[in-house]
């Protein structure tokens, strides 16, 4: 089992840093589960025990500039190590200036994600920071624990509104209440609802939009003949919606999410070549 990989550019290395911090904001803990293309980094809090999950992928190729692995085993060629994002995110920290980051699986005392940051320095010297970041090693038998969480057949799916308009508006309710409701049509309006004994508070967009969900994706087509007004509605921690919002840097090109009646709110970011996507049980 062998993993290194290196990464020069200097806005490739940004951009692969705020992904780690958004994953950081987000998981204490968390699975990097390595391809021959691609990284995932994944955390399956349960739903059973009211737990967030979170699915974020990102191709290699628009990252680094050498990627060597070689899996567990020739027909399972892949890693799976449970780590603490953080760790790798303080790690990455120096890098802001750095000529290069090569990161390489170790095993010297126990396994570790060794971290190299090459600074700038004079001619005939160098410098190199190592971080060396320890991790777990998923045994193959457990990966199926770590496949990508099936979404629930949805009600209404919408784009959402800016970011950090949504953020501003969570930030003010969660002063207010522990929990919020979402609930959209399929005719581009959005409510965020809080409703507590002194006070109630309702946020409304419209003009959201909804994507043109294709039947091929897998998504129902049984919109069709359905009221476009009609509202579903979930209620969600309010801070786990928080954290989504405050943490992410994934500054996504797009975003939406899918709510699935009183059973799951699923949101989903995209950038180019990154996908997060971020599951909020409804709370009965």
């Amino acid at each position: 089992m062998r993993f290194r990989a290196k990464i020069v550019d200097v806005a490739c290395l940004s951009h692969f840093s705020r992904i780690i911090n958004t994953v950081a904001k987000l998981a204490k803990t968390c699975i990097l589960r390595l391809t021959v293309s691609k990284l995932y980094f994944i955390l399956s809090d349960k739903i059973a025990n009211g737990g967030a999950s979170l699915w974020c992928e990102l191709s290699q190729g628009n990252f680094f500039d050498e990627f060597q692995m070689e899996g567990v085993a020739a027909e399972h060629n892949e890693i799976y190590l449970e780590f603490v994002p953080e760790n790798l995110s303080r790690a990455l920290k120096t890098a802001q200036s750095a000529k290069a980051v090569k990161i390489k699986l170790t095993n010297k005392h126990c396994p570790c994600l060794r971290v190299a940051v090459e600074l700038p320095s004079l001619p005939s010297s160098s410098r190199i920071v190592t971080h060396d970041i320890p991790v777990g090693v998923i045994p193959r038998r457990m990966w199926n624990d770590f496949r990508e969480p099936s979404v629930p057949d949805f009600d209404v799916s919408i784009y959402l509104p800016v970011l950090k308009t949504m953020k501003s508006v969570v930030e003010r309710m969660k002063n207010l209440s522990n929990f919020i409701v979402i609930e959209a049509n399929l005719s581009g309006e959005m409510n965020l609802k809080i409703e507590t004994d002194l006070v109630s508070v309702t946020t409304h967009f419209k003009d959201l939009g909804n994507p043109p969900w294709a039947s091929e994706d897998g998504c129902q087509s049984s919109a069709q003949g359905r009221d476009l007004e009609s509202m579903a509605e979930a209620c969600i921690d309010i801070k786990k919606l928080q954290q989504l919002l405050a943490g992410q840097q994934v500054n996504p090109t797009k975003a939406l999410c899918n709510i699935a009646r009183k059973r799951i709110v699923h949101f989903i970011l995209l950038h180019e070549e990154v996908s997060l996507q971020y599951f909020i049980p409804a709370i009965a």
